[in-house]
């Protein structure tokens, strides 16, 4: 298999090995779908798990940023189990989505900053 969004540094393949395989590209789901299935894997309030949806666009969508990934509906899952279990929003998306993604002081306080635009509590 070959990923080409992973580890970019590595070497191409050449277009003759490439065109041995097929190519498969996968994308989010749709908002809607996307808040569905966060609802659904952790029980989350519907309006918890829109916020969710809409603060993961907004960090698909900054490109300044630098990140090597981007948030994905596991992290927003994880996230929504955090704020199901009794921790605050903010804190949750702080543990679950911010942490993870980067060390890095400057992008940590863009990320939290995000989060509380997007989050209540």
């Amino acid at each position: 298999s070959f990923n080409p969004g992973y580890q970019r540094s590595l070497k191409e393949l050449k277009p003759s090995t490439r065109q041995r395989f097929v190519g498969l590209a996968f994308d989010y789901p749709d908002a809607s779908l996307e808040q569905e299935i966060i609802r659904a894997e952790s029980g989350i309030a519907e309006k918890q798990a829109g916020q969710l949806v809409k603060l993961a666009a907004k960090i698909r969508n900054l490109r300044e940023l630098g990140l090597a990934e981007s948030v994905s509906t596991r992290l927003l899952v994880d996230t929504a189990v955090l704020m199901q279990s009794g921790l605050a929003p903010r804190l949750a998306a702080n543990a679950g989505i911010v942490q993870p993604m980067t060390d890095d002081a400057e992008t940590i306080a863009a990320l939290q900053d995000l989060v509380d635009l997007h989050l209540d509590g």
